[in-house]
């Protein structure tokens, strides 16, 4: 499965999730309004990523820590959202929390009581 389609997924388990284009790119949204992340297919560069929303700190943390796999993308960067490449090899369990993290900050309250402490990712 290339990294699009476990993207997709990840994002698609989670309740009330919805994916449609916006500004050409692969797009998941809650409830069909708020947007929690978005593929970046060469958007700016030659590099495959996606941005999501992310808690405080947590942006300057990552790409801190390891700026070849995060990055501050445009437009999002400046309220915390991340930017992760999908270029590079990939720990899926940590796209999985990046995920439902970002799906955690967007989602109404009633949304995240429904995910409770485990995690709603496909095996």
């Amino acid at each position: 499965m290339d990294a699009l389609e476990q993207l997709r997924r990840l994002c698609l388990a989670l309740p009330e999730v919805t994916e449609r284009l916006s500004h050409g790119e692969p797009t998941w949204f809650v409830r069909g309004k708020k947007t929690f992340v978005t593929s970046a297919d060469h958007h700016h560069d030659d590099r495959t990523a996606f941005w999501c929303a992310a808690g405080p700190g947590v942006q300057e943390t990552l790409v801190a820590q390891d700026p070849e796999k995060y990055f501050r993308p445009p437009y999002v960067g400046h309220r915390g959202w991340l930017g992760v490449y999908l270029d590079v090899p990939l720990d899926w369990d940590v796209i999985g929390d990046l995920v439902e993290d970002a799906y955690r900050v967007i989602a109404p309250k009633a949304l995240v009581a429904q995910l409770g402490a485990s995690s709603c990712r496909p095996d």
